[in-house]
């Protein structure tokens, strides 16, 4: 038996020092890592020990650790509010919105630029249709107030009377604004999302095309059954990755674009706008912390649910 053990031990020294130069050989690539992996830690995974601030009653002069454990507190400000059905149903309903459109709109786009044989027009009109998502918000904001000023708006000044219809003040009026931040939206990101599906539309194989065009099939048909099977994938993970933020709003389209107007809440106002706003008035960080938890926290579960339905119908097109 001692023979036998000997044996065994001097044949896994050599394989010990196989496997180890089977590694060695990585080495460089595990230290182009290490700077990645610390600037996740520090910048994504450390600050969740801000977490435990929703469930705190944070007191400055005794520091965080030491501050009063509240518990569920926090959270009951979001749902005991008159405003609690209001900003949810707004944040859920516009954020539905935006997904289903800019979801067609970005693949539609994608698809005619695909068509676009000369290249210095197709990157002309790629680069034209990203500028938008490049611009800050603030100036969105105001290059709308310049559009729908009251005063001096291009659309009151301009096109109205060219129909021989009177000026609307826009800034008053709640009904119109679910119109115009959809479309603000939709300018601003389409280009985006749009860039994403055509990269994913060009590594498509041309035969493909070649045979179905042989074959006697129209734009349409090819587009049905080539296209959009074969972008099914990134379709899936941009829809599943923005289903996860649903609870979540673009804070400055809904508060930079109606310029904080007070008269347009019942419309604009989102869960974002409504925690900014309360942190200012009120100064508590906790009920803010709490609001992001929870806004987190639902994404999540949306994300898993959703994933889930996908991988039970095409394994291959699940996030995960």
């Amino acid at each position: 038996m001692t023979n036998v053990a000997a044996k065994e031990n001097a044949a896994a020294i050599p394989n010990a020092k196989v496997k180890w130069k089977k590694w060695s050989r990585f080495t460089p690539l595990f230290l182009m890592v290490i700077p990645g992996v610390i600037y996740l830690f520090i910048n994504n995974y450390l600050p969740m020990f801000g977490l435990i601030i929703a469930f705190k009653d944070i007191n400055f002069s005794k520091g965080i650790l030491a501050s009063d454990w509240i518990g569920f507190k926090n959270f009951e400000y979001l749902f005991k509010t008159s405003d609690a059905w209001l900003i949810t149903r707004n944040t859920i309903l516009y954020n539905m919105a935006f997904i289903i459109i800019n979801l067609v709109i970005a693949i539609g786009v994608a698809i005619l630029l695909n068509e676009i044989k000369k290249k210095f027009f197709a990157r002309f009109y790629q680069s034209v249709i990203l500028i938008p998502y490049l611009i800050s918000m603030v100036i969105v904001g105001y290059l709308v107030l310049a559009l729908l000023s009251g005063e001096n708006g291009f659309i009151n000044k301009q096109v109205l009377p060219a129909f021989g219809l009177e000026p609307i003040t826009w800034y008053s009026e709640p009904k119109y604004w679910p119109f115009i931040l959809t479309v603000v939206n939709i300018w601003k990101n389409v280009g985006y999302l749009c860039v994403i599906y055509l990269a994913a539309i060009i590594g498509i194989d041309p035969e493909y095309y070649e045979a179905a065009t042989i074959d006697g099939a129209s734009k349409w048909q090819q587009i049905k059954s080539i296209t959009i099977p074969l972008i099914a994938p990134v379709i899936t993970i941009m829809t599943l990755l923005a289903i996860g933020r649903i609870f979540y709003s673009d804070f400055g389209l809904f508060y930079q674009v109606p310029l904080d107007t007070g008269a347009l809440q019942p419309t604009t106002n989102v869960i974002d706008t409504y925690v900014y706003r309360a942190l200012l008035n009120l100064g508590d960080i906790g009920m803010s912390s709490a609001a992001g938890l929870y806004q987190s926290v639902v994404g999540f579960l949306l994300v898993l649910v959703s994933n889930y339905v996908v991988s039970r119908r095409d394994r291959d097109n699940a996030l995960f």
